[in-house]
C-alpha cells in the first residue's frame, strides 16, 4: 500500500475488471452498519438480515376468481348439475358458512374457502335459477383455488442478506407482516465538481465558461441509488481549496466523489492532494472515456476522482463508483448492471482500452435486443448519452466487432 503523501508506486493503468476488483476489496471491509426503516422508504435499499417467512402465504386457501365454491367430486362430467346456494363469503370474512353435498357457496376473489370446498366454478360458467345454480358439464375439480402456502411456506427463506429491495420484494415483506426493513445504512457521500470554467446553470456565460452539468448528472445517478449527496460544492482549481474540502469531507463522509482536475494538466491538483492527505489506491484505468479516474482515501472516506468530461464522468461512475456504493452496503450484486444485446452495426477501435459506446436498444421480432451505436461519441458530448438507453461495452483487446455479434450493454437508468 503506498504511503501517505506519495504519488509513487500506486497501481496505474489497470484494466476495468482489475479496477472493479480493487474497489470491491476496498469496500467489503468497510461494510456500513444496519438500521431499521419504514417500508415506504426502503425501495432500493440493501437487506442487512435474512427474511424468513413467518406463516404460509397465502395463510389460508382462497378463491382465485369470483364464483361458487363446492366439492369437486359433485361435478358432472357429461351433463349439467344443480347446486343449492347455501350462503355467501366475501374477501375479508372472519367466518365462513358451511355447506353439504349438492350445495355451494357464493364466493368472491380472495375470500377464504369454506370447509370441505376444493373447487371454485367461475360465475361465467353457471346459470342462476332462483336459489340454485346450474353448472355446465366439464368443469375441472380443484380449479380456481389458491392453496395455503402456494406462494411461500412458513419457515422458508424469502430474501437473503445483500438483496436489494425492489417493489415486489417490498410487497413480500409486507405480506410477511413486516412494516419495517432491516437494511444497511446508505453511504454518506460528498459531491464536488471542480473547474474555474464552470458556472451554475442560472448564470449567464462569459467567454470561456460553460454551465456545470456534472453536478446534476452525478447527483441524479446518486439519487437513483437513494443517496442524497451532502455536502455538494463547486470548487475552483485551487490546491488549498481542494485540500480543505477533501479534509473536511474525509472526516464526515463514507465516500467523496469529484469531477475534474484529475488528469496530468497544470491545474489538475487532485491526485497530489489526495496523496498528500491520504493515499492513492490506483490512478488511470484502461477505459474510454474516463481513463484518468482515481481511487484513493482521505480520512475515513473513499475518494473517487472522476474526469470532468461529462460522458467520462457518467461512464466511470457506472463502471466503478456505483459498484462501490452497493458493495459498501453489502449488496450481493454490486458489479455494473450488464445485459446482452446484438450489435446492429459493426464497430471498431484502435486502442487497448475497454470502450463504452452510447447506444439505443431495440427489441426486434426475433426476440433479441439489438444495440445501435449513436453518432457523436466524444467524451464531452452529452447529447449522445442523453439519447442513449445503454452503453455498449467493447472489450479492451477487441478491434473489430461485426454486426450481429453479442456484446455486453450497461443500462443507463433504472433500479435493477
Amino acid at each position: 500500500m503506498p504511503s501517505s503523501g506519495s504519488l509513487a508506486d500506486f497501481a496505474t493503468h489497470l484494466s476495468v475488471d482489475a479496477a472493479r476488483a480493487r474497489v470491491r476489496d476496498l469496500c467489503v471491509p468497510r461494510a456500513l452498519p444496519a438500521e431499521s426503516i419504514d417500508l415506504e422508504r426502503a425501495l432500493g435499499r440493501v437487506l442487512a438480515s435474512d427474511v424468513i417467512v413467518p406463516h404460509d402465504l397465502p395463510p389460508f386457501s382462497n378463491s382465485a376468481m369470483d364464483g361458487y365454491a363446492l366439492q369437486g367430486a359433485d361435478l358432472a362430467s357429461e351433463r349439467e348439475r344443480r347446486f343449492r346456494v347455501a350462503g355467501c363469503v366475501l374477501a375479508g370474512a372472519v367466518q365462513v358458512p358451511r355447506f353439504e353435498t349438492g350445495e355451494c357457496i357464493r364466493i368472491t376473489t380472495g375470500a377464504p374457502l369454506p370447509p370441505g370446498a376444493d373447487t371454485v366454478v367461475i360465475k361465467e360458467h353457471v346459470r342462476i335459477d332462483g336459489d340454485e345454480i346450474i353448472v355446465e358439464a366439464g368443469q375441472r375439480s380443484g380449479a380456481n383455488v389458491r392453496p395455503a402456502g402456494e406462494d411461500y411456506r412458513a419457515g422458508e427463506l424469502a430474501m437473503r442478506v445483500g438483496d436489494r429491495l425492489t417493489p415486489a420484494r417490498l410487497g413480500v415483506l409486507a405480506s410477511c407482516g413486516h412494516a419495517t426493513a432491516r437494511v444497511a445504512r446508505l453511504p454518506r457521500v460528498a459531491l464536488f465538481v471542480t473547474g474555474d470554467e464552470l458556472v451554475p446553470p442560472d448564470r449567464p456565460l462569459r467567454f470561456g465558461q460553460i454551465h456545470d452539468s456534472n453536478r446534476y448528472s452525478l447527483g441524479g445517478l446518486l439519487r437513483d441509488l437513494g443517496i442524497e449527496p451532502e455536502p455538494i460544492a463547486q470548487l475552483r482549481d485551487d490546491r488549498d481549496a481542494l485540500r480543505v474540502a477533501l479534509r473536511e469531507a474525509g472526516e464526515c463522509c463514507d465516500v467523496v466523489i469529484s469531477s475534474g482536475g484529475v488528469s496530468a494538466g497544470e491545474a489538475d491538483f487532485l491526485p497530489a492532494v489526495v496523496a498528500e492527505l491520504g493515499r492513492v489506491h490506483f490512478w488511470k484505468v484502461r477505459m474510454k472515456p474516463g481513463m484518468p479516474v482515481l481511487c484513493g482515501e482521505v480520512g475515513g472516506a473513499l475518494v473517487f476522482a472522476l474526469p470532468g468530461n461529462p460522458v467520462a464522468t457518467i461512464a466511470t461512475f457506472l463502471a466503478l463508483v456505483r459498484p462501490a456504493l452497493l458493495a459498501l452496503q453489502g449488496a450481493n450484486a454490486f458489479d455494473a448492471r450488464v445485459s446482452k444485446a446484438r450489435l446492429a452495426a459493426a464497430v471498431s477501435k484502435k486502442h487497448d482500452r475497454t470502450e463504452f459506446l452510447r447506444a439505443r436498444i431495440q427489441s426486434r421480432d426475433d426476440g433479441a435486443l439489438w444495440a445501435t451505436p449513436l453518432p457523436g461519441q466524444g467524451s464531452g458530448m452529452l447529447r449522445g448519452v442523453a439519447e442513449a438507453d445503454a452503453l455498449i461495452v467493447v472489450p479492451e483487446h477487441a478491434r473489430e466487432l461485426a454486426a450481429g455479434e453479442v456484446v455486453d450493454v450497461v443500462p443507463l437508468a433504472g433500479i435493477d
